[in-house]
């Protein structure tokens, strides 16, 4: 059994936000689980445990699959005894074509990895923080910028993500019972692979294309911990975090 209050599982963590958060909680003294699709990137991340002195489960997953969310828990509670911190970070997007060009089944793929994924995970976090003792824990979910304001052509991810915001409502209300919290961080043009492409330009509200800055995503991580960190009397229930001169707020 691992000490109270320092088992965390990160979805989607062999790359980008996922890997930089996970890290951080390494450091932070948590042991880890690891869940991505790609078995490759987790075991680069999981290798880096050895400097932090704690112990990591790489298990690869498909979060929009029930099965594979039903065996990355039941190995998590096989291998640890409980769960204290969930993070929610696995997602992704659709092709950025016109709402009116997309298929079904790339509607359908940013539904399961994005929200149908959160909600089964959820579940599973549910089921082992009520029954553990200590009783509770806490979950995270990773909104995004895009659950306040759309980026052209992105009608399933910013779905998605609005959606999240209910969800995690919803869960923060459901869990009060049995000591679970629940917030949500959402971020805005952190530095990873995803996010290559703007300083050289991307689509805007108005038509143009323009240059975006970006932020170490090292900020994310410590915002993540932060929050993973906190008691379970206290909750951030919304917490934005974004490069400071991104086009979000004003008129465009």
């Amino acid at each position: 059994m691992t000490e109270p209050g320092h088992v965390a599982l990160v979805t989607g963590a062999g790359s980008g936000i996922g890997k930089a958060a996970a890290l951080g909680l390494m450091a932070a003294g948590f042991d880890v689980v690891l869940a991505g699709r790609r078995p490759a990137p987790l075991a680069t991340v999981a290798e880096a445990a050895a400097g932090y002195g704690v112990r990591v489960l790489a298990v690869p997953t498909d979060v929009g699959d029930p099965a594979a969310v039903d065996r990355l828990f039941a190995k998590t509670q096989a291998a640890f005894g409980r769960l204290d911190v969930l993070f929610n970070n696995a997602g992704m997007g659709a092709p950025p074509v016109p709402l009116e060009d997309l298929t079904y089944e790339q509607w359908r793929a940013v539904v399961d990895a994005n929200l149908t994924g959160v909600f089964l995970c959820t579940q599973h976090a549910f089921r082992i923080m009520k029954a553990q003792s200590p009783r509770g824990g806490r979950i995270i979910n990773n909104g995004s910028i895009s659950a306040h304001a759309p980026r052209p052509n992105s009608a399933p991810y910013t779905a998605t993500k609005h959606a999240l915001t209910g969800l995690t409502k919803s869960t923060a209300l459901d869990g009060r019972k049995y000591d679970i919290a629940c917030g949500q961080i959402d971020i805005g043009n952190a530095a990873t692979d995803l996010t290559a492409r703007m300083p050289q330009g991307v689509p805007q509200a108005n038509g143009t294309v323009a240059a975006e800055p970006t932020m170490d995503v090292r900020h994310v991580a410590d915002a993540v911990v932060y929050m993973a960190k906190l008691p379970l009397d206290a909750n951030v229930l919304f917490l934005t975090v974004m490069a400071t001169k991104m086009p979000l707020v004003g008129r465009g």
